[in-house]
């Protein structure tokens, strides 16, 4: 098992007591904090040095939570890496939009310093803990109604284009695409793809198919590859 001293955790968070408090508590176990409260700081240091995990708050000064989080989806050394996003906002459109900009997880201020831990240590067990289903490790490439994956690179194209996604967004698509027709329920999808962490839901999964939807469907509004069967979940079309 890999120990929290090799996790690198950056931390952005604009008010200094939340901040060193996050901090204190990550180190008592083992996490090694890097600290920023300037937005366009941390934009640049987490498109550049690698970390384990991102803390991120969704209002900072100079660049935004939902800006960061989208470019460090966009490209960097950090475009797989878990990002939970904390947010003194409690109304659900704000956490959505959240999640929407590729956050993993959120949690609203104030929080308990043994949740925030608790969600981190999740977070970076789910990072790291492949799909090993019988259903999902035949690595072979997948070619279907425009649709190229490549499980060996990790690599998607899309009526010739190549898309980038992260390693959870691969993941899910080369399942419900290896399985053409076939329903899958969120629980089913949470479990193969979370794999049963906890403080996840299934507006995980509902989040994770609008990004999708948004970089191989020609109109994302009108999805024809990811289909919603209603009151089920997501199949992929059939062939």
């Amino acid at each position: 098992m890999v120990s929290n001293a090799q996790k690198h955790v950056l931390v952005v968070e604009d008010e200094p007591n939340i901040r060193d408090l996050v901090c204190l508590h990550l180190g008592l176990e083992g996490y090694e904090c890097v600290s920023i409260a300037d937005g366009h700081e941390a934009l640049k240091v987490a498109t550049e040095r690698p970390f384990d995990l991102v803390v991120l708050d969704l209002m900072l000064p100079g660049v935004d939570g939902v800006t960061i989080c989208r470019a460090i989806r966009r490209q960097g050394v950090n475009r797989d890496v878990p990002i939970l996003m904390l947010t003194a906002r409690r109304e659900e459109s704000d956490k959505v939009l959240g999640l929407d900009s590729g956050a993993d997880d959120y949690l609203t201020k104030p929080f308990g310093m043994r949740e925030l831990v608790a969600r981190i240590g999740a977070l970076t067990r789910r990072a790291r803990a492949p799909i090993t289903d019988a259903e999902t490790t035949a690595q072979r490439p997948i070619a279907i109604h425009g649709l190229e994956l490549d499980p060996a690179r990790r690599a998607v194209r899309a009526r010739g284009t190549p898309i980038e996604v992260t390693r959870q967004e691969f993941n899910l698509l080369y399942l419900l695409a290896s399985h053409p027709g076939i329903v899958f329920t969120r629980d089913r999808l949470l479990s193969k793809i979370w794999q049963g962490q906890a403080f996840v839901t299934g507006r995980s999964v509902d989040t994770l198919v609008k990004r999708l939807r948004r970089k191989i469907e020609v109109d994302p509004a009108s999805p024809q590859l990811i289909v919603t069967v209603w009151g089920d979940g997501y199949k992929f079309a059939d062939v």
